[in-house]
């Protein structure tokens, strides 16, 4: 059997070896968190508990969505410090890899360098100058073998430059899921954040109040499109006197929603909204005021609340007071210093 020439191997190897010379070693990941890891879970059916407020049921309670944003939030995290242990092993990979890489170019180096030196072993020649049919059979067997210790050499440099892109692969897909991990954290709680702050928190509610309200019809704006001032001219549907157009509006969108309890909007005397027909107190009681006094009464209130300060924009309210706290819409929720603590109604005024 005589030995295939390889007077290619001064052309391939020469170029390869520079080109594998201008890898850039990986630099160690840190051990950051993040996880890859959650391709089950995303292929995984959503649980009820893990639903936000707008996928689950209508009548979830804001506390029934902060703990499901929790239990997001714990996911996510696991999910973070597990990554970090996949990225240390990945990082050790990345340098053995580099490492074998590393060792194989000098010799496969060395062997571009002399075949370009040298010109290479005339393959002819070579098994000519043998003296004997024995010497001429162990020369085509010692050349078979240098061409085979020589590709095997390229074969093994081929293959740890392909471990080292393959291990930087799963390093940047590691990291990758890491700050998607990390945003959805950060995004989870800032949503449960502004959910809370918005119906005045555990101060106001306690978490007992829905997630979500009823989306109010706008009220009618300016060609500006802002809130003009307006008269008392609407006949009050709570009193015999009057309301403004936009109180009015307000008042068919509450009851609309479904808070149908005892009202009262107009009143003579004092100061504020109420005699400029701009303001409508929210009873918790079927007829007449009284402070809550259970779940049903407590959370009326909290519901009800909650309407208005998500519908304040739309509706054109001034600001909220229940439960001894003011809500403005330029400053949020504040402690409420007035005579009465509006335990027994919401007040609602208008622009």
């Amino acid at each position: 059997m005589t030995a295939r020439p390889r007077g290619w191997l001064i052309w391939a190897l020469t170029p390869l070896v520079a080109a594998t010379m201008t890898i850039a070693p990986a630099s160690s990941a840190s051990a950051e968190p993040g996880s890859s890891s959650s391709s089950s879970d995303d292929k995984s059916k959503k649980s009820d508990e893990d639903k936000t407020a707008d996928e689950g049921d209508e009548d979830t309670l804001l506390n029934d969505v902060l703990e499901a944003t929790g239990r997001r939030y714990q996911t996510a995290k696991d999910a973070v410090a597990k990554s970090t242990k996949a990225q240390l092993a990945l990082s050790v990979q990345v340098k053995n890899a580099e490492a074998r890489r590393d060792a194989l170019i000098p010799q496969v180096s060395a062997v571009a360098n002399q075949q370009y030196r040298t010109g290479g072993v005339s393959t002819m020649s070579f098994l000519l100058d043998s003296g004997s049919t024995t010497a001429f059979l162990h020369r085509a067997i010692s050349l078979e073998e240098i061409n085979s210790l020589n590709d095997g050499k390229l074969r093994q440099l081929n293959a740890a430059i392909d471990e080292v892109q393959a291990s930087k692969a799963r390093l940047d897909a590691e990291v990758k899921a890491q700050k998607q991990n990390y945003s959805a954290m950060a995004k989870q709680k800032e949503e449960a954040d502004k959910a809370f702050a918005l119906v005045g928190g555990k101060t106001v509610t306690k978490g007992f109040v829905l997630a979500k309200s009823p989306v109010a019809d706008p009220a009618p704006r300016n060609s500006s499109g802002g809130f003009s001032p307006e008269a008392c001219t609407q006949d009050d549907p709570t009193t015999s006197g009057c309301v403004t157009k936009r109180t009015l509006h307000m008042y068919k969108e509450v009851r609309k929603a479904g808070f149908n309890r005892f009202a009262g909007c107009h009143r003579n005397g004092g100061p504020f909204e109420h005699p400029k027909g701009r303001a409508c107190d929210w009873s918790l009681q079927k007829s007449g005021f009284a402070p809550f006094h259970n779940d049903d009464t407590f959370q009326y209130g909290n519901n009800l609340m909650a309407f208005a300060v998500r519908n304040a924009d739309r509706l054109g309210i001034l600001y909220v007071i229940w439960n001894r706290m003011i809500w403005f819409p330029a400053s949020g929720w504040k402690t409420y210093h007035g005579v009465s603590a509006h335990i027994d109604h919401v007040h609602i005024s208008m622009l």
